[in-house]
């Protein structure tokens, strides 16, 4: 299941003429402050960085709000597809840009990737490595990006290409790499009255990456066992937790038959996992503690 962006009211926008959304698709364009810093000392003097930086930024912001907007209705997504060879490089591009650029860039680019078609060329343009480069960034990335960041990932996650993409096929050095940076995250955050449960929608990636063979194939590993680090999800008091966790371990179940090894050793953390939903948590305790005692 894809997920969206809320957003606000959509706000009247008049973008219907073709010169007119050039023009906005040209401001998300615009070049960033690291684009300016390769120019000339001259155009890159501090006063002049003073005055067009946080301008151009503003410009860029009512830009890319607008175009987020617009991705809250089918008719704009419609718009935005007529002309995604313009419209999604930039926005890509984006998320390397302060909060409140990139996050309104998020938010369209979760509603676009609804679409199967705008998902597919999302993922050719890499966006699953730049999505990744924005969370692990040096120096950390705001947990309201985060959590949007992640959100598209699990829109990219539902094509094949996508999981692919994320699991990094095709090089034995890196594989499964960024799957094991989501998964240690998702293990490790916390409930936030600020910011929310950040990487709870990790779950549904990790459901997604289990329907493929080469997903399982990772997720079953015996070094580092992901699978071993999420089984404690699986009785989690959220429900987006604990249903993206439950259908990874139900998929990784139907490879018992080539994997019945790495299950095996599992079975300390697999039973409960399994049995807890059929049994309860009360009858599962005394269960326990009768064998135990």
């Amino acid at each position: 299941m894809c997920v969206c962006a809320t957003l606000p009211s959509p706000v009247a926008h008049s973008v219907s003429m073709a010169d007119e959304l050039d023009e906005l698709l040209g401001f998300l364009s615009s070049p960033s402050l690291q684009v300016l810093s390769l120019l000339p000392s001259f155009y890159t003097s501090p006063i002049i960085l003073h005055d067009y930086f946080p301008l151009l930024l503003q410009v860029k912001k009512a830009a890319v709000v607008i175009v987020r907007d617009l991705t809250g209705s089918d008719g704009g997504i419609d718009i935005l597809a007529s002309v995604s060879d313009f419209s999604l490089p930039p926005l890509c591009l984006l998320l390397h840009e302060p909060l409140e650029v990139s996050a309104p860039a998020s938010e369209a680019l979760i509603n676009l990737s609804q679409n199967p078609n705008l998902a597919e060329k999302l993922v050719s343009l890499r966006a699953v490595d730049a999505a990744m480069e924005v969370i692990y960034k040096q120096g950390g990335s705001d947990s309201r990006l985060s959590r949007l960041i992640v959100m598209l990932l699990v829109n990219l996650t539902q094509l094949d290409s996508g999981i692919v993409s994320l699991l990094q096929v095709g090089d034995d050095k890196i594989e499964g790499l960024y799957l094991s940076k989501l998964v240690r995250s998702f293990c490790r955050s916390n409930f936030s009255d600020t910011t929310g449960d950040t990487y709870e929608h990790v779950a549904s990636i990790i459901l997604n990456v289990s329907k493929l063979e080469v997903g399982r194939r990772i997720l079953l590993q015996t070094k580092g066992s992901l699978l071993k680090q999420i089984i404690r999800q699986s009785d989690s008091s959220n429900p987006l937790r604990k249903k993206g966790v439950s259908g990874a371990i139900r998929n990784c179940c139907f490879d018992a038959d080539r994997k019945l090894q790495n299950l095996l050793m599992l079975s300390e953390f697999l039973w409960p996992a399994l049995l807890l939903p059929v049994a309860g948590k009360k009858v599962f305790l005394k269960i326990i503690t009768f064998y135990l005692i």
